[in-house]
């Protein structure tokens, strides 16, 4: 009950928090949809790619996951501005214990990825032709995206003591994600070595999964995909949970005897 109650008022105050941030939740949905817009548009008249109608309805899934990828990591910010402030070592003093914070911010995050990535899902009949079922389908993977994602973020937030140092590092870990992952050109048209790094993207598998569910051709399997999404979020989980507490306690490291 400890555990379940601090994890619902984490994510209640995140949700909270970030929700009274409009102006960060609309500048996600307008970047997306600029990229969805006028990167899609433009590019609609040059490239063509095999197996889609348009280059726009080839990236519109990419643009789902990136705007699922960019509300979920970023959300993380939340994390080093309560270290940065104190708040977090008051949080860390809970009964609950780390596990409990970790996941509550978790959610957090995913809700805010789910959110944003949501938005952009919704503008899929403007886009390309798909059934309900298939909308079912990707917003399935979003779930499976935002969580990955969400978790990502915390794992680069969580040793971090200040906003300016978060704001510096998520960029550098955000855009190679993003453009390493086939999300806005196929990965097959990449050099060896690089197409070598899209493979262990999870990324890519976030991308391919959300192509597969609105009914474009996949490269990878389903199975491979959900296990590579699912695998992401809980190995980044746990050292996430390791650095996340100074002390060590969430793997119940012993102080040394005096």
């Amino acid at each position: 009950m400890r555990a379940f109650s601090a994890i619902h008022g984490i994510v209640v105050r995140d949700l909270a928090r970030s929700v009274r941030q409009k102006g960060r939740l609309i500048g996600g949905l307008a970047r997306s949809f600029m990229w969805l817009i006028l990167v899609g548009a433009g590019y609609n008249a040059i490239a063509r790619v095999d197996g889609v109608s348009s280059y726009q309805a080839f990236v519109y899934p990419g643009i789902v996951v990136m705007a699922t990828l960019f509300g979920g990591m970023l959300t993380a910010i939340s994390t080093v501005y309560d270290r940065e402030f104190g708040i977090l070592r008051l949080m860390l003093a809970s009964p609950a214990g780390v596990p409990a914070l970790l996941m509550g911010r978790a959610i957090a995050a995913t809700g805010i990825g789910i959110l944003q990535g949501g938005a952009i899902l919704l503008c899929v009949p403007l886009i390309i032709t798909v059934s309900a079922g298939q909308i079912v389908a990707a917003a399935g993977v979003l779930v499976l995206s935002a969580a990955a994602s969400s978790v990502m973020g915390l794992l680069v937030a969580a040793p971090l003591r200040s906003v300016e140092n978060f704001a510096s590092i998520i960029n550098i870990v955000l855009f190679p994600l993003l453009f390493l992952s086939g999300a806005l050109y196929p990965t097959a048209r990449m050099p060896a070595a690089l197409r070598a790094v899209a493979r262990v993207n999870p990324v890519s598998y976030a991308v391919d999964l959300t192509r597969a569910a609105l009914g474009q051709p996949a490269e990878f399997s389903l199975t491979q995909s959900i296990a590579v999404l699912l695998g992401t979020t809980l190995l980044a989980f746990l050292p996430a949970g390791y650095v996340f507490d100074p002390e060590q306690r969430f793997i119940g490291r012993r102080s040394p005897r005096t």
